[in-house]
C-alpha cells in the first residue's frame, strides 16, 4: 500500500483540490499509457487520460479503500477507453478525421507526415500483438512502468506480466523495439497536462466523505503521521517522483523545488538512496529520470558510479575494448533516425580516461552489432549483425588506426561471445539463422591468428547468447537468453582441457554486461524477462560466490564496458528510451589497493623519493 495516495485523497475530500496534482503527476504516464495501448492514437489517448482524472476527481469520495486508487483509475480508463471506441465505430467519417488535429488538417506539413507515418508504423507493429501483449508493452515502454506496478495496475500476477513481455518482444523485431521507445519518448504528456487537470477540477465540488468511515485504520495513522512529519518544517524528502524510495535523514538545508509542475519543500541531506527498489540486492530496478539520475549516485557500500564526457554518438550493442590504457568503442547502432529506425554506425571513437576526452578513430569497414576481443594489441571483430547475420571478422590495430580482413566464421552467426586466453580467440553460443529460422547455439570455434584458423571445441551445457570474461585463464559464462527464457546459469571453460564446469548460479536469470578486474568478475545492468536493471554483482571464481555492489545510477542495457586503472567504464546502452552516449564509470571501494606502492617496487631511493 502507498500511504501517500491515502495523504493526497483525504486532502482533496477536505477541500484541497490542487493536492490532486501529485495524483496526477504520479499516474499520468501509466494511464495514458494504457489508453493509447487501447486506441492507437496519441491524441485520443491524451483526451481520455483527462477525461480519466477529471471523472476520478468527480467521484473521489466513492472510493473506499484509498490504497486501490491506482486500480481504480485503471477500471474508470478502460471503461472510458470501450465506450470510446464503441461510438467512434458507429461514426461515417472516422477514416478521415483520426489522428489528425484541426490545425494539422489545415495546415498539412512534411514533419507531420513524417510523424504520421511514424505513428503508423508503430500501431502496425502493436496490431500484430494480441491485445494483452500490447497492454503491457506499452505501459513498460510508454507509461515507464516495471513489472510489478503492471501487475498492481492491471491485476494480474507478476509472472503474468513477464510471460506477456517476453512473449510480445519476441513477436517484433529489434529495430521495432527502439522505433516504439524513440516514437513514445517524442509523444509524452506535456509539462502542462497536470495543471490543466488541476485547474478544472477547481470548478468541481466533491462531498467529502465521514473521517470515521472508508478509511482502513493503518491508513488512517499512516496519513497522520505524514501530515504530521509535513507540517514539522518539511523534514521529509519526497524522492518518490525520481524512482527512489523515502528518506527520513535529517535535513541540514531546505528548498522549494518544482517536482512535475507542483512545487515541494524538498530537504538537502548528505546521503541518497541508490535508484533501486532492493538497494542493489537483486531485485528489480525502477528507471529513473535521466535528467535527475546523477543528483542521486552517491559512494555507496561496494563502490561509487561517476559521469563522463559523453560520446560524441548515442549508441547500443557497442562493443569496448582496452589497449594501452585508451578504450575503443566500436559498432552498435544509434546517431540519428533514418526513417524509423537507427543506423548501425561505422564510426570508432577512442576514449581516453586519464584526460576524459574522445578521439575519432577509423570508420570499421562493416557497420554492425559485432562481439569484440583484444589479443596482441590488436581488436578482433567476429560475426555480427546488420539486418542479417555475418560471418565477417576483422582485425582492428589502434597503433596504425587500420583495418584488416581475417578468415571468415565456420558459422554464419550473431551474438557470440568473445575471449582471448593463451595467444587463441573463443567465439562463444551466440545465435543463426537455419531454413528461415532463429536458431541458438551452444557450440564453441577457437581462433589462431598465427594460422588465421578456426577449429571447433567443446560445447557449452546450452544453447544461447551468453556474456563472458576471463581470469586466470579460465572463460566464465554468465546467464545469457534465447527466445523462449532467460538463463541464471554459470559455467567456466578451461581451454587447456577444452572442458566445461557448471558453477554458483547468478541471483538473477539475466542478460548483462560483464567485465573482469584484479581477479574478479562484475555482472552489470542489463534485463531480466520483464525489467532492465540497474544492479551491479561481484562474483569471485576462486570462491564461487556472490557479493551486491553500488547499482548504477541508472538502470540501462546493450552496453559495453571495459577497465582501465582499476576502474570500470560502463558506455552508451539504452534506459528502454533509446540509444544514448551515456559514460558511467565505477570505482570500486578498495581501489586504492588496486595501486602499485612505489616501494618494493622501484630502486629503494626513487621508491622512497615518490612515495613522499
Amino acid at each position: 500500500m502507498r500511504s501517500e495516495d491515502g495523504y493526497f485523497v483525504r486532502k482533496c475530500l477536505d477541500g484541497d483540490p490542487t493536492a490532486f496534482g501529485f495524483l496526477v503527476d504520479k499516474y499520468k504516464a501509466c494511464v495514458y499509457a494504457f489508453t493509447y495501448s487501447r486506441l492507437h492514437n496519441f491524441h485520443d489517448a491524451e483526451d481520455l487520460t483527462q477525461e480519466t482524472f477529471i471523472k476520478a476527481y468527480r467521484k473521489l469520495n466513492t472510493l473506499k479503500r484509498y490504497d486501490s486508487f491506482l486500480a481504480w483509475l485503471y477500471a474508470i480508463a478502460s471503461n472510458l477507453c470501450k465506450m470510446y471506441i464503441r461510438t467512434q465505430s458507429r461514426r461515417p467519417d472516422k477514416e478521415y478525421i483520426e489522428d489528425h488535429k484541426i490545425e494539422e488538417l489545415e495546415s498539412p506539413s512534411i514533419d507531420s507526415y513524417h510523424d504520421d507515418m511514424a505513428n503508423k508504423s508503430l500501431r502496425e507493429a502493436l496490431d500484430s500483438l494480441p491485445d494483452a501483449y500490447q497492454e503491457v508493452l506499452t505501459l513498460y515502454y510508454f507509461g515507464g512502468m516495471d513489472g510489478k506496478e503492471i501487475a498492481r495496475f492491471l491485476g494480474i500476477s507478476h509472472d503474468n506480466v513477464k510471460q506477456r513481455l517476453v512473449r510480445a518482444r519476441l513477436q517484433l523485431k529489434e529495430e521495432v523495439i527502439t522505433m516504439m521507445s524513440a516514437t513514445f519518448q517524442q509523444e509524452r504528456l506535456q509539462a502542462s497536462f497536470t495543471f490543466r487537470i488541476v485547474e478544472a477540477i477547481k470548478r468541481i465540488k466533491i462531498h467529502p466523505m465521514s473521517t470515521t468511515k472508508g478509511v482502513p485504520w493503518g491508513v488512517s495513522i499512516a496519513a497522520g503521521i505524514i501530515f504530521t512529519i509535513l507540517s514539522l518544517g518539511s523534514r521529509i524528502m519526497v524522492s518518490q517522483y525520481f524512482g527512489t524510495p523515502i528518506s527520513f535523514s535529517l535535513p541540514s538545508e531546505s528548498k522549494v523545488l518544482n517536482i512535475g509542475e507542483i512545487p515541494v519543500d524538498v530537504v538537502k541531506v548528505d546521503k541518497i538512496p541508490f535508484l533501486s527498489s532492493h538497494l542493489g540486492k537483486g531485485g528489480e530496478s525502477k528507471r529513473p529520470d535521466m535528467q535527475n539520475a546523477f543528483l542521486m549516485a552517491p559512494k555507496g557500500e561496494g563502490g561509487m558510479w561517476k559521469e563522463k564526457s559523453s560520446m560524441s554518438i548515442t549508441r547500443v550493442g557497442d562493443s569496448c575494448n582496452v589497449v594501452n590504457s585508451k578504450i575503443y568503442v566500436i559498432g552498435g547502432y544509434g546517431g540519428v533516425k533514418q526513417g524509423n529506425l537507427f543506423p548501425y554506425i561505422p564510426e570508432v571513437e577512442e576514449y581516453d580516461p586519464s584526460t576524459d576526452r574522445w578521439t575519432k578513430k577509423s570508420n570499421m569497414p562493416t557497420p554492425r552489432n559485432a562481439p569484440s576481443c583484444v589479443l596482441n594489441g590488436k581488436i578482433y571483430l567476429v560475426g555480427g549483425y546488420n539486418g542479417g547475420f555475418f560471418p565477417i571478422v576483422e582485425e582492428y590495430d589502434p597503433k596504425t588506426d587500420t583495418w584488416v580482413k581475417k578468415a571468415d566464421l565456420a558459422t554464419v552467426k550473431h551474438g557470440a561471445s568473445l575471449q582471448a586466453v593463451n595467444g587463441k580467440i573463443y567465439a562463444i553460443g551466440g545465435a543463426t539463422m537455419e531454413n528461415g529460422n532463429l536458431k541458438y547455439l551452444s557450440t564453441v570455434e577457437e581462433y589462431d591468428p598465427i594460422l588465421d584458423k578456426w577449429t571447433k571445441k567443446a560445447d557449452m551445457s546450452s544453447a544461447r547468447v551468453t556474456y563472458t570474461a576471463v581470469v586466470n585463464g579460465k572463460i566464465y559464462a554468465f546467464g545469457g537468453l534465447t527466445q523462449v527464457q532467460m538463463f541464471s546459469t554459470v559455467e567456466e571453460y578451461d581451454p587447456v582441457a577444452d572442458k566445461w564446469t557448471r558453477k554458483a548460479d547468478m541471483p538473477i536469470a539475466k542478460s548483462s554486461s560483464v567485465v573482469s578486474m584484479d581477479g574478479k568478475i562484475y555482472i552489470i545492468g542489463g534485463e531480466t524477462d520483464a525489467d532492465i536493471l540497474t544492479t551491479v554483482e561481484e562474483y569471485d571464481p576462486v570462491n564461487d560466490t556472490w557479493t551486491p555492489k553500488t547499482d548504477l545510477p541508472v538502470a540501462k542495457f546493450g552496453f559495453g564496458v571495459g577497465t582501465v586503472n582499476g576502474r570500470i567504464y560502463a558506455i552508451g546502452g539504452s534506459s528502454g528510451q533509446g540509444p544514448t552516449s551515456l559514460v558511467l564509470e565505477f570505482t570500486p571501494d578498495d581501489w586504492q589497493a588496486s595501486f602499485v606502492s612505489p616501494q618494493g617496487k622501484l630502486p629503494t631511493k626513487w621508491g622512497n623519493i615518490k612515495s613522499r
